[in-house]
């Protein structure tokens, strides 16, 4: 398993988080998300290394922006 973190921006409520964790569940290999409006942060856990660039563009699908974190 893989862990990547990354910090969103823009997300101020539950409806946020519930976007960023449906756009983002759609790329191959995501077991699982964890993601909070309040720490800006998202993590997402894969069976996999993930590409970056997709999970950015998920975020961004869903209305917001991403930097991985580190």
């Amino acid at each position: 398993m893989t862990i990547t973190e990354f910090e969103v921006t823009g997300m101020t409520c539950g409806h946020c988080e519930l976007s960023v964790r449906e756009e983002v569940q759609e790329i191959p290999g995501v077991e699982a998300i964890e993601v909070s409006h309040r720490t800006g942060k998202l993590a997402v856990t894969s069976n996999k290394p993930l590409e970056q660039g997709a999970v950015i563009a998920a975020v961004e699908a869903a209305g917001y922006r991403a930097v991985q974190a580190g």
